[in-house]
């Protein structure tokens, strides 16, 4: 399978919180629509310093990451980004690796907004249709 592309748009959820709050107004909410890689082995979202910068992220720790080419390299997460896919959206961390030109839309993102990547059509889309479907298996009623 090739490398799967799609346009999405990460924000700063504290300043989304910020601006529900009222402390800021909605229009200040830091925010970049880029092109990513819908890429299933990847954890995390994948930012590098430049995006990290644009969206005012505060970095949260250090992990080591293993990477594509055998290589671990010593990485920092990001508190919360708002990811956006079409009308879907999922809040988690992001790793941010230094000088990195690709932006990584990575599984747990994938699986947050409920989407998958079609082999045949090469091209993201829900995984239960056009209503995003969360999993509570442990739950019952």
């Amino acid at each position: 399978m090739g490398m799967v592309k799609t346009e999405i748009t990460l924000k700063n959820a504290r300043d989304e919180g910020n601006a529900q709050d009222g402390l800021i107004k909605t229009e200040a909410v830091r925010s970049v629509t880029i092109t990513a890689i819908a890429d299933t082995g990847a954890m995390y979202p994948v930012i590098n310093e430049d995006l990290c910068q644009k969206l005012g992220l505060a970095y949260r720790e250090e992990r080591i990451v293993h990477v594509a080419d055998g290589q671990s390299i010593r990485c920092k997460t990001t508190e919360a980004v708002d990811v956006c896919w079409k009308d879907r959206n999922f809040v988690c961390p992001t790793i941010v690796i230094p000088g990195s030109k690709y932006v990584l839309l990575g599984a747990i993102a994938l699986e947050g907004m409920d989407i998958v990547v079609n082999p045949v059509t090469q091209e993201l889309e829900g995984a239960h249709g056009d209503e995003a479907v969360i999993p509570l298996l442990s739950y019952t009623m």
